[in-house]
């Protein structure tokens, strides 16, 4: 999947999802602008085989969600997913990272999400589910499952109440009304709202931030902050001792001592 090739057969009509490596980062980007960048079937596998790409690259510490044209994405295209949701099937390959984080098959490294314009259903379940949000001064939400006839069942109803509260997320959930980029920033649904066409660059520069530091320390990190969400803080406490003494003891913690002692960056090897 790298640098945006693509298998034979593919339907540039069905859209795509490319990716760039840069350095320790892997760039991933929506691509059906001409369709608001709704997914299709064929969309998600690529997204979740880039979320593949990301975990299974030793060389790759962190990736950059974006997206092509105006929009971050009008969330799915109903009507091809319509079969799937009848059967209660999902339509994301149970083989590859699941890019909800809602399978046994998770992701262990960091997503930075860059969002702008329309941000819908599927595209705040997404972006919930990373690490780190940046959103453009004009983005509009809506979770607006309710407004079809259906549920929110890729992450929305667990993370926006996790987030928000359970009247925040009741309000958003069960209207579908939408909302802004400075009520999303408020509610703890995006980290940092900036101007619209800086947000890309901000969530590079974060990402390259996280991929300065050891890689290691930050799947750890990560980890245990799940376990206190999904498991609570008494779990995860009781891993503190055990894992620290792991980390103290790669090179990459002795490397942080030596750039310390001798007053220069750090180069992380994740080892």
């Amino acid at each position: 999947m790298q640098g945006g090739q693509r298998q034979p057969g593919f339907d540039p009509a069905l859209g795509k999802v490319d990716t760039e490596v840069d350095g320790h980062l892997l760039l991933i980007t929506i691509d059906r602008a001409a369709k608001y960048n709704g997914f299709t079937p064929q969309m998600a596998r690529q997204l979740a085989e880039a979320y593949e790409q990301l975990e299974s690259d030793p060389a790759l510490r962190v990736g950059v969600v974006r997206a092509a044209g105006k929009h971050f994405t009008a969330g799915l295209d109903l009507p091809r997913f319509a079969e799937n949701m009848k059967a209660g099937r999902s339509s994301w390959p149970e083989e590859l990272v699941n890019p909800m984080d809602l399978t046994d098959r998770r992701r262990s490294k960091p997503v930075v999400f860059a969002v702008k314009g329309i941000c819908y259903t599927l595209g705040i379940e997404l972006m919930l589910a990373a690490e780190v949000v940046v959103a453009a001064d004009d983005c509009r939400f809506s979770q607006l499952e309710v407004n079809r006839g259906i549920m929110a069942t890729g992450g929305a109803t667990l993370r926006m109440t996790e987030r928000a509260g359970y009247g925040n997320a009741m309000l958003y959930l069960l209207t579908g009304d939408e909302f802004d980029a400075a009520t999303a920033l408020r509610l703890g649904f995006v980290q940092k709202v900036v101007p619209a066409g800086q947000e890309e660059a901000e969530a590079i520069a974060i990402a390259g931030r996280i991929a300065a530091n050891a890689p290691l320390a930050v799947r750890e990190t990560i980890r245990n902050v799940r376990k206190r969400i999904e498991e609570g803080p008494l779990a995860a406490r009781a891993e503190f001792g055990k894992v620290q003494s792991g980390l103290a003891s790669s090179a990459d913690a002795a490397e942080g001592v030596a750039s310390f002692v001798e007053r220069r960056p750090a180069r992380f090897t994740g080892a």
